[in-house]
């Protein structure tokens, strides 16, 4: 078996970033969402630019070990908690497969903006008995038959 070496900068197929990086850079951007940081904030937290936080989150650069591990500190997350829930036909791929792997994270409702700042939102309901209700509420909603007929329609 050959391990070719991957150059600084070097991508998959038409320049696509590694599957892996851009799960890596999707829970990055998942924390720092959740815990109220913006883009910049973590930037000057660890000496980055705010443009560089963009491309990790977005996989676009790879973080490297040492930030990553600053990036964990300053999160309050382990090193591991970038590389959960990573999906199973990322893992079992070699990683020549991984560099030819069209990625697409944004249909995973979990990755997107909308989606994180619920939750945020949701955590700030300081009252648990409010919060549980409005959970309940949600959930009642989204599993009537008319939310279901839309879903359907927009698939």
């Amino acid at each position: 078996m050959t391990v070719e070496k991957r150059t600084r900068g070097q991508r998959g197929i038409k320049g696509q970033s590694n599957p892996v990086d851009v799960h890596v850079g999707a829970r990055l951007r998942l924390r720092r969402t959740l815990i109220g940081l913006s883009q910049s904030q973590l930037g000057r937290d660890i000496g980055l630019t705010f443009q560089q936080v963009q491309k990790y989150e977005r996989g676009a650069n790879r973080i490297g070990a040492s930030r990553l591990y600053d990036l964990a500190s300053i999160l309050d997350v382990p090193v591991s908690f970038f590389f959960d829930d990573m999906p199973e036909e990322i893992k079992q791929k070699t990683p020549e497969q991984r560099r030819q792997t069209d990625v697409k994270h944004e249909a995973d409702p979990m990755h997107r903006r909308e989606t994180l700042e619920l939750v945020r939102a949701y955590y700030r309901i300081i009252d648990p008995g409010v919060r549980k209700k409005f959970f309940e509420l949600v959930k009642a909603m989204g599993a009537g038959e008319a939310n279901e007929e839309v879903m359907e329609r927009h698939r």
